[in-house]
């Protein structure tokens, strides 16, 4: 084995780099017959009788004669050139409601920016765009499935709570993280008793993210986890343009946010660094439904705020929230309408009180001609108090209501859910006449597609999705199809009251901007 780099006529290397270069290597190595490697193959003669794509470095590294020379630097160094990024960047999205919808709407984003995203949803795992592994996958084991993917250049991560607490984090750290909302949904599963006792689990992504945090300002559990995270910025969301921890936060230079009303409608601001800069309007956003949809809005503002957090630039987020659409294909269960029959339908996930009261506020805002018709249930293993919320928070928004049982009723009989939201039902003023109880899920939306008249709306919470998607495509009518709804004004609910600093309020004001503190138990 002998190193001959030292000697090698300049001719018989640039002829070596010529071969290389013609089949595409970039690292290589050439086999030349010559009677002497030091002479032009010009003078000599010669030939070469094989590339090799794998050559061996031990003649150059440790030679029986010639220089022992590091070949191996120089190979690493155009692998991975100084200065380049050892990681992907990684956002992470936690939260009671909106998390699949926001992590949809930020990969989209990003992809719409010239990403190969990485997306783990309640839906399942997506690699740019593709479904790869169906089912639940929003723990670890779908983030390193995510992180270990070499075609994958960034990471959208749905992280929830029943995943953290079985496993942690799939991460050490991110580089942004998103909490939405804390509101009541699994309490009283694996110890969790407590909204507060909940928001401390929701908390850990905030606690590992570097760069940025976006927090809801208008959730005071998610507020107050700004005091609990190391990032470099902390951006509040919020839908109330006059709230005051979030008006000092943006006078202090800090990142926010904001809805804000105009001529035209409502439009998503971002405040940063003491610049203004208007984003886009509320009713260009499909998934809004003309901003009629206020939780997509508001699931909207964080896609916004996290997008902007990881360094896309505003063209791109205005683009990618404008060609988001809650298609079923874009996301499956997140407010999906079909209006190909005589009457329009909507299908959603809706499982938890926050959620239904959601879409319940959406259908007051709808001008429907006809009847508005839903299908109502939740899920078995949450408390007694919680499924009965449900029902008491969908009375009075609809005119019939039918009440079914998911497929796994979850630990209870199969009538007993139906059982309680028809009783929650009744309580607040809801004739039995207008009630039904189908327990079986399927047969619970055929009915309400049977029912249902030209012009009427028919909402369904859902939780088969696939199979419900499909029921109520293939659903046949012979009664012909009119227009159901037509543009109406609204106003956003008053959120002026919902936040206020008090006395006691305890603030900390440093180059991030300003915070609540932390109560001394923490």
């Amino acid at each position: 084995a002998i190193d001959v780099t030292d000697v090698m006529h300049p001719d018989n290397k640039q002829m070596a780099e010529r071969a290389i270069a013609a089949i595409g290597l970039d690292v290589g190595g050439v086999d030349f017959l010559t009677t002497d490697i030091a002479d032009s193959y010009r003078d000599t003669g010669g030939a070469i009788c094989e590339i090799n794509a794998g050559p061996g470095f031990r003649m150059h590294v440790a030679p029986s004669e010639g220089e022992p020379r590091d070949v191996a630097g120089p190979v690493i160094e155009m692998l991975f050139p100084e200065g380049t990024p050892a990681t992907i960047p990684i956002a992470a999205i936690t939260g009671t409601n909106g998390k699949t919808t926001t992590s949809r709407m930020l990969a989209h984003i990003m992809k719409m920016a010239g990403y190969t995203v990485g997306l783990s949803s309640t839906d399942g795992v997506y690699i740019d765009g593709q479904l790869s592994v169906e089912g639940d996958m929003t723990g670890p084991v779908s983030a390193r499935i995510i992180l270990r993917d070499p075609s994958v250049d960034a990471a959208v991560l749905e992280t929830a709570r029943g995943g953290m607490l079985r496993s942690g984090l799939g991460f050490r750290s991110c580089n942004v993280a998103a909490c939405l909302n804390i509101s009541s949904d699994h309490l009283g599963l694996r110890g969790v008793e407590t909204l507060e006792e909940l928001a401390t689990i929701k908390r850990l992504p905030i606690e590992v993210a570097t760069d940025a945090v976006v927090l809801n300002a208008d959730d005071k559990l998610s507020l107050e986890m700004a005091d609990h995270t190391e990032a470099e910025t902390i951006c509040y969301a919020t839908m109330n343009p006059h709230h005051a921890l979030v008006r000092e936060h943006i006078r202090a230079g800090g990142r926010a946010v904001v809805l804000e009303e105009g001529i035209n409608g409502h439009m998503i601001t971002i405040y940063d660094d003491g610049h203004h800069m208007p984003l886009l309007w509320t009713h260009v956003i499909p998934a809004t439904i003309e901003g009629r949809a206020l939780h997509n809005v508001q699931n909207a503002m964080f896609a916004a705020a996290l997008a902007y957090s990881m360094g896309i630039n505003l063209e791109n987020v205005r683009h990618g929230l404008q060609t988001f659409n809650t298609n079923f294909f874009q996301a499956p269960g997140r407010l999906n309408v079909f209006d190909e029959h005589p009457f329009k339908v909507i299908l959603d996930y809706a499982h938890n009180p926050a959620a239904v009261g959601a879409m319940c506020d959406l259908v007051d805002r709808l001008e429907v001609k006809g009847r508005r018709i839903l299908v109502l249930a939740g899920p078995g293993d949450r408390r007694d108090q919680d499924i009965a919320e449900i029902g008491t928070l969908a009375a009075g928004h609809f005119d019939h209501y039918i009440c079914r049982s998911d497929d796994n009723p979850r630990g209870r009989d199969r009538d007993e859910v139906p059982r309680m939201l028809k009783d929650a039902l009744l309580a607040e003023g809801v004739s039995e006449s207008a009630i039904d109880m189908i327990a079986d899920e399927q047969q619970a939306t055929n009915a309400a597609l049977e029912m249902a008249k030209p012009g009427d709306l028919v909402v369904v919470f859902g939780d088969t999705i696939k199979r419900t998607w499909k029921q109520i495509i293939y659903f046949s009518s012979e009664r012909g199809s009119e227009e159901n709804t037509k543009t109406s004004t609204f106003k956003l609910p008053s959120l002026a009251d919902q936040f206020s600093l008090g006395e006691d309020v305890q603030l900390i004001r440093d180059e991030r901007g300003v915070r609540i503190a932390r109560e001394e138990s923490d």
